[in-house]
């Protein structure tokens, strides 16, 4: 019988080979979460992040997927704790590891850099599990470089040919020529966006995710909402906007409290996100109150596994009651909701829509998001949602007005 013998020293190497990989293709989200924003350390970061993704040994591109999917998503585990299965957030990292190295370990069937280029390529349609935070243009967002398909399409065949004429066994000095054909996939537009003309208060509490469900805190909780709400009314504010769930309750069943809503929102109009039951269906929503009048907007995109299972129904079933408490899935509009503040249109968006492409259906000059980003503090969530929000806003020449609770708020346009 022959026995498997490791060298593991060459397994050490690959390993911080690797990790290297990994940390160049993340390095523009811990920069950014320590507000470093450096065009030019993103933009050599990136291509040499994807240079050596095509040019690497098939073990070391599979290990860097697992790093990826542990720089860029460690904190997904995190929520699981406020479901009294904290006992898995090891397992979910584990997870999503396994998972990342499984999606780019499809780049070793092949040492052929171009072939490489073209998988590379087509991986940035996948969404595994239906999520979508994983965008391989999203390392150039802050970069020199553009974000569109075609452009990012272009970086990678670069790379990739020159990775091939690099191997050959008299590579040609020429082949430095074709670093110039990256200019015309840097971003030279500049566009001008124009805010609305309306004053937004946008607030953005500190509430833990232990605590804002406890009953015991329920009445706090409100009354410091409708302080803040007043205090911006009073400053003269047209539009306040609260966090998802600002209210930790099924705000349309409490009537004494939508009554309230609706005198303040005669002097200013009120964004805010609760939760909405209807004919036994549960519904994560944004509430607008304008002049005593109630608009709803249904949430349109679910998170995975936070809000749906992306799963057979057989197994759908067994996990929400294994793990979920027997929670049903939350329904889903079909379509997006805008609310007119003073005579604008503004796109509603709840957490992870506003890292939709759906959401952004008709290219809406603004968007109000609110978030809770609770669920992973401590963490480089909110960067890497502020940066998905920022690609989106890219793509479609939207102002984002963003309230988060834990992190996260502000605006975000393409000159943030």
């Amino acid at each position: 019988m022959k026995l498997i013998t490791i060298n593991y020293r060459q397994l050490s190497i690959e390993l911080l080979q690797a990790f290297g990989i990994a940390l160049l293709l993340s390095l523009f989200i811990y920069m950014e979460h320590f507000d470093l924003t450096l065009y030019a350390v993103n933009t050599v970061a990136a291509l040499l992040g994807f240079y050596f993704l095509l040019s690497s040994k098939g073990r070391v591109v599979i290990f860097s997927g697992g790093f990826i999917g542990l720089l860029w998503f460690y904190w997904i585990g995190y929520s699981f704790e406020y479901y009294n299965v904290g006992w898995m957030s090891p397992f979910i990292i584990f997870f999503f590891i396994l998972l990342y190295a499984l999606f780019f370990g499809i780049l070793a069937f092949t040492n052929n850099p171009l072939y490489r280029g073209i998988m590379l390529f087509g991986l940035s349609y996948v969404e595994p599990m239906d999520w979508n935070w994983l965008q391989l243009e999203l390392p150039f967002v802050n970069s020199y470089f553009g974000i569109e398909k075609w452009q990012f399409a272009l970086i990678i065949a670069v790379l990739a040919l020159f990775v091939y004429l690099s191997k050959k066994e008299r590579p040609s000095p020429y082949r430095f020529g074709l670093f110039l054909l990256l200019l015309l996939s840097v971003d030279y537009s500049h566009p001008q966006l124009t805010p609305p003309d309306v004053k937004i208060k946008l607030y953005a509490p500190q509430l833990l995710q232990a605590e804002k469900w406890k009953h015991a805190n329920q009445q706090q909780i409100i009354m410091q909402n409708l302080h803040v709400i007043e205090k911006a009314a009073s400053k003269g504010y047209d539009l306040i906007v609260l966090p998802e769930s600002a209210f930790p309750l099924y705000l349309n069943k409490n009537g004494a409290l939508i009554q309230q809503l609706q005198k303040l929102s005669y002097r200013i109009d009120i964004l805010t996100g609760a939760l909405y039951v209807e004919k036994g269906l549960h519904y994560n929503v944004s509430y607008h109150f304008s002049k005593g009048k109630i608009k709803i907007a249904k949430k349109m995109v679910l998170v995975p596994f936070g809000e749906y299972v992306p799963l057979p129904d057989f197994l759908k079933k067994w996990v929400n009651k294994t793990f979920f408490d027997g929670s049903a899935d939350f329904v889903t509009a079909t379509k997006p909701t805008d609310f007119i503040i003073k005579g604008i249109s503004f796109r509603n968006a709840v957490c992870y829509e506003a890292t939709c492409d759906e959401i952004y259906e008709g290219d809406p000059a603004y968007m109000i998001a609110i978030s809770n980003n609770g669920w992973f503090y401590p963490s480089i969530e909110p960067t890497l949602q502020k940066l998905l929000m920022k690609f989106y806003a890219k793509k479609h020449n939207t102002i984002i007005y963003h309230s988060a609770n834990m992190g996260g708020a502000g605006v975000v346009s393409v000159e943030s």
